[in-house]
């Protein structure tokens, strides 16, 4: 077996994911990223336009694009924040919550067959490792600056 380095498998992995979820939001003439924003969106109550990204871990310039597209397609909504005065919510539209549930659907289909080939012990396993990449990151004990 060929060596390969963590940051590679997460990455090939992380775009094969990406290409079936695209795949499968094509046939919705939608994409992933659409996708992902809908399920970030809080159905009931909606979600603050401010909110949304850093919720998404996305940056402003890109979810701004985004949600300029799914305001064009009739997914969503923008209302005022009736708590502030100087912000917006991003509600559904049916359609959007529509879309919302499909792209659920989609989510849940893939958690369910990697589960079904999955030992229970393996995913809980990665779920541990990927949470210590991330408290690695987060603390930033990976790349740290030394003086001389």
């Amino acid at each position: 077996m060929k060596d390969i380095t963590i940051d590679w498998a997460l990455r090939a992995t992380w775009q094969a994911v990406t290409r079936v979820y695209n795949e499968q939001a094509k046939e919705y003439d939608s994409s992933m990223a659409v996708g992902f924003t809908l399920l970030s969106i809080d159905p009931k109550t909606g979600t603050p336009s401010t909110a949304l990204g850093p919720k998404m871990g996305m940056e402003a310039t890109s979810l701004s694009r985004i949600i300029k597209n799914m305001e064009t397609r009739g997914l969503i909504e923008k209302k005022p924040n009736p708590n502030d005065g100087r912000g917006v919510l991003i509600h559904l539209t049916p359609f959007g919550t529509e879309m919302r549930t499909r792209s659920k659907d989609v989510v849940l289909r893939f958690n369910e067959v990697v589960s079904q080939v999955v030992e229970k012990e393996d995913l809980q396993g990665f779920f541990k490792t990927i949470d210590a990449i991330n408290q690695l990151i987060n603390d930033k004990k990976i790349y740290t600056k030394t003086t001389n």
